[in-house]
């Protein structure tokens, strides 16, 4: 297994956690949004494989308000 692999597969699995909890009635919406950007900025690098050959993260479509 790739030295980051477990690390990568945890971050994203506390990140869905987190979004369910997000999700519930009364979450503590401050706590998921500090919590959420800071595991984001935690992930590592992912996994040999990951992505399809030649993927381009920054391929997609332009996001609303921003330039072309």
């Amino acid at each position: 297994m790739c030295p980051n692999c477990e690390d990568f597969a945890r971050t994203v699995l506390l990140l869905g956690q987190l979004a369910l909890f997000a999700d519930m009635g009364g979450a503590d919406l401050d706590f998921v949004e500090s919590v959420s950007s800071s595991l984001a900025v935690s992930l590592p690098e992912p996994p040999p494989g990951m992505f399809p050959p030649g993927y381009d993260p920054d391929g997609g479509p332009a996001y609303p308000g921003e330039d072309s």
